[in-house]
This record gives C-alpha cells, sequence and structure tokens, in this order.
C-alpha cells in the first residue's frame, strides 16, 4: 500500500461534534424564523387573537304624551284639527268627445284636437276617386298621454278612410299628458273624422 495513502478510519468523537453543530444551525434557524415572523408581524399586522366583539345596548326614552294636552277648558277644537289623509285616487276613467263643453276636460279636448290635426291627411286615393265618409273612434289615453286602446265606433264604407284614422291616432303618440284639471287615471276620447272634399252647409 502506498504509504501517501491513509486510511480513514471514522472516529465516533467526530459523530459528536457534527451533532452539536447540527443543534446549533437549528436553534440559529428557529431564532432566524421566529425574528422574521415578527419582523412580518410588525409590517403587516396581524391580529392573532380575536377581541370579544362589544355590544351595546341603547335604551329609547319617550317623554310621557299628556292626553290632555292642547285642548281648551270648554272641549276640543275641532275646526283647529287636521283633515284625514286623503285615500289614494283610485282606477278612473271617463269618456270625452273632443267637442266637449265639460270645464274639466274641455281646455284638454283642444289641444288634443290641434295634436291630431298635426298627423291627419286626406289620403291621395281617396281624393284622386271622390271618395268621402265619416269614421268615429275611440282612443284611451292614460295620465302620461300614452296610447293604451284604439276602437273604431262608426266605419266608413271606404277601408282607405279607416285605415287613415287608425294612422294619425298612433302617428300622433305620445300626447300631452294630462292636465291637473284631469283627475281621471284614463281617459277615453271619442273623435270624429269627416273626410269630405266639398263644404257643406
Amino acid at each position: 500500500m502506498d504509504p501517501r495513502i491513509k486510511e480513514r478510519t471514522i472516529n465516533p468523537l467526530n459523530f459528536a461534534g457534527n451533532r452539536a453543530v447540527l443543534k446549533t444551525c437549528l436553534a440559529v434557524s428557529v431564532l432566524l424564523h421566529i425574528a422574521m415572523l415578527l419582523c412580518i408581524q410588525k409590517a403587516f399586522p396581524v391580529s392573532w387573537i380575536s377581541r370579544p366583539v362589544q355590544t351595546f345596548e341603547v335604551e329609547l326614552l319617550r317623554p310621557p304624551v299628556d292626553p290632555l294636552a292642547g285642548r281648551d277648558e270648554a272641549g276640543t277644537d275641532l275646526a283647529a284639527s287636521p283633515p284625514p289623509d286623503r285615500a289614494p285616487p283610485r282606477e278612473t276613467e271617463d269618456t270625452i268627445s273632443l267637442d266637449t263643453s265639460d270645464k274639466r276636460y274641455s281646455s284638454y279636448a283642444k289641444v288634443i284636437k290641434s295634436h291630431l290635426a298635426r298627423y291627419w291627411e286626406y289620403p291621395v286615393a281617396a281624393k284622386e276617386n271622390l271618395i268621402e265618409g265619416q269614421v268615429l273612434a275611440l282612443f284611451t289615453l292614460n295620465r302620461r298621454g300614452e296610447l293604451t286602446a284604439i276602437r273604431i265606433l262608426a266605419t266608413s264604407r271606404a277601408d282607405i278612410l279607416n285605415t287613415e284614422t287608425t294612422r294619425t291616432i298612433l302617428a300622433a303618440e305620445p300626447f300631452p299628458p294630462f292636465p291637473e284639471s284631469v283627475a281621471v287615471a284614463k281617459l277615453n276620447i271619442k273623435a270624429n273624422f269627416a273626410y269630405r272634399l266639398t263644404t257643406r252647409p
């Protein structure tokens, strides 16, 4: 055997030394981790211990009311008492014609009549063929002036005039909303569309 190569033998005492080094490293590692956790806790505080929820009791005390307070010696003053609350309006409706003389609706009927006149036209084909006639329509408006229904009550013998009447009412939507004088929720309006090429006495 080459004298330069020495046999390495394992010394049992070296294990004890290694153990001490391992224990020291472990202790240092634990300390370092604890220090890191403390630094993280300071940078990003987290409540490890939950605090008990605080509850408060609030008692609302109303001062006593004298049932006789505000009364005159002679008795109660009924004229001074506030009026009872009015009940909300029921779903009511009314029917009028465009020529109504009812003061509640007459001004609104005039507005509707002029509004319809802007969209009403004599059909060209009816003019060329000298077709005349009369159509009575009934249409329903809600308070916002929205059209909810159309019905032809009296038709003309010429379908072209009936069609023009329906088209005019549809084209005129939306109508002006109800004024304060109109208290109903729906208003049925009768409109007479007279298609005449010549004026009659």
